[in-house]
């Protein structure tokens, strides 16, 4: 199995280009909560593309790889986010709001956060899935990494699982419905986001008009905030959750690539005219479609009125903007460099400066995940830490608050990150004054055997706080390994109970 690089290079140019088309021909509509009638572009554009935030953040994530190199973490993005990220309202701003007060993804985007079953997620998932062609395990993995820091536990996270590896299986299969396939293994089946999905496919299947689709996506998986009419309450709709937006949108990004085929026009119009987050569905179906036919199978209708410049609306540029392309051609060379150093990276020669592209022994459930979503599950409950020899996840339990006297129980667990090796750990905690940890402050010292079965190491603290006085409150476990060097040092933030309820 083997890319062209040229026809690698057009793929990647096609998901920039799509997604800049999409943007722009839905952002006129977005959240008109309305079925449209749209053929083309609403504005004169005079060559330039609208701006929009679905690619705005794909492009800070570019500049944290070259800068950061490509092991990020959430930790790392996060810090990206609170410098260069401006929006302070919705999911982007609650995020920000918790990472601000101390507390590290997934927390930050699952606390107090109802909008953590939006759309803010998946919208930028191409990077992801480009820097991992043909790699929808890796591509799924830095997606998790993305989306907890703003969707934590949400439906969200799981959206952006879900296009980050479709995207990346987009590029050695064209089958739209082998590729939905391929996403839906890296989810859980019984997720909102899943749910939807199988509504889509299901109407599809029975030939339902895309309005028919559309009743029926609303009726089942509509998010909540707006009001309902009275014709759409006798179709069966309700005012849903608030918040509760990804499904039904996955499904209106979707829907046009299944309906539309092959007739890029058709499928930009159609995810329009759909309604609901049309910037972020036309975005999205624009760069599917644009990984799977490639820049040069892009109508030239399409692309002259927005020309190849990229506008940002939602980057503080700051010290930084010297990073950001400005093009799309930029854009999509420096994600190629980024691609083959990825794919080096996981010992995959899947790109070929010489040889032709040639996917005709792909085998798809390669490309697939074993355990709909499992392993993802730790990841979107707790912060992880990742060190030489352990992956160290704390689990705050319901929220990361504490309250005077009262207990607060805490689950550390640390994970081997080399298998063959026996290690001796020994553990102490530094405290703030006047707080006290059962069953030991230290001296947890354990034979830790290889982990060849998955077997991982956990250990239960209750924790309780005399009087509070400061809004965030931080201990640190000191972790350390008999005859190693390294100090693993993990923080465990807490926010005052008494102030945040």
């Amino acid at each position: 199995m083997r890319i062209n690089e040229m026809d690698f290079r057009d793929k990647v140019l096609g998901c920039w280009i799509g997604k800049n088309i999409g943007g722009t021909i839905g952002a006129p509509f977005e959240w008109k909560r309305q079925v449209n009638n749209v053929k083309f572009y609403v504005q004169d554009l005079k060559g330039n593309p609208l701006p929009n935030d679905d690619l705005d953040i794909q492009l800070l994530w570019l500049a944290a790889m070259e800068q950061q190199g490509l092991d990020l973490t959430s930790h790392t993005l996060a810090e990206y986010w609170c410098s260069y990220v401006t929006p302070h309202w919705l999911e982007y701003g609650t995020g920000k709001i918790n990472m601000r007060s101390g507390l590290r993804p997934p927390l930050s985007g699952s606390f107090s956060n109802i909008y953590k079953h939006s759309c803010g997620a998946y919208i930028r998932a191409e990077i992801w899935a480009c820097i991992s062609p043909g790699l929808p395990q890796v591509a799924a993995k830095y997606a998790i990494k993305d989306a907890i820091l703003d969707h934590g536990d949400g439906e969200g996270s799981w959206a952006e699982i879900f296009v980050a590896a479709l995207e990346s299986a987009a590029f050695v299969e064209k089958d739209i419905r082998k590729l939905i396939d391929i996403g839906l293994s890296y989810i859980p089946k019984d997720c909102g986001v899943a749910k939807a999905i199988g509504t889509t496919l299901k109407c599809f299947k029975a030939r339902k008009t895309w309005l028919q689709l559309r009743d029926e996506v609303l009726k089942h998986h509509r998010g909540g905030g707006f009001p309902v009419s009275d014709e759409e309450r006798k179709k069966g709709y309700h005012e849903g959750v608030v918040g509760y937006d990804v499904p039904s949108n996955i499904a209106f990004t979707l829907a046009p690539l299944l309906y539309g085929g092959n007739d890029f026009g058709k499928v930009q119009c159609l995810a329009v005219n759909l309604g609901e987050d049309t910037d972020c569905t036309a975005a999205t179906a624009g760069s599917i479609w644009g990984i799977i036919h490639g820049a040069q199978a892009i109508p030239q209708k399409w692309t002259d009125p927005i020309g190849r410049s990229i506008a940002t609306i939602v980057l503080n540029l700051g010290d930084i903007g010297w990073a950001i392309p400005k093009d799309v051609d930029n854009l999509t060379e420096r994600t190629v460099r980024l691609a083959k150093q990825n794919l080096h990276r996981h010992r995959s020669n899947l790109i070929s400066s010489t040889e032709p592209t040639d996917c005709s022994d792909l085998k798809i459930d390669s490309l697939k995940g074993k355990d709909n979503g499992k392993e993802f599950l730790q990841r979107l409950k707790c912060p992880a830490y990742e060190f030489d020899l352990f992956n160290v996840f704390v689990d705050h339990g319901e929220t990361p608050v504490i309250k005077p006297g009262v207990p607060k129980k805490v689950t550390v667990t640390l994970v081997h990150a080399h298998r063959t090796q026996q290690t001796n750990v020994s553990l102490h905690w530094y405290l703030p004054e006047g707080w006290s940890v059962s069953p030991s402050q230290d001296a947890y010292a354990l034979a830790l055997r290889p982990n060849f079965a998955g077997m991982n190491l956990s250990f239960e603290f209750e924790f309780t706080a005399g009087k509070i006085e400061k809004s965030m409150n931080r201990a640190v476990l000191e972790i350390t390994v008999e005859g190693r060097p390294t100090v693993m040092l993990v923080p465990l933030t807490l926010l005052n109970g008494s102030v945040t309820g």
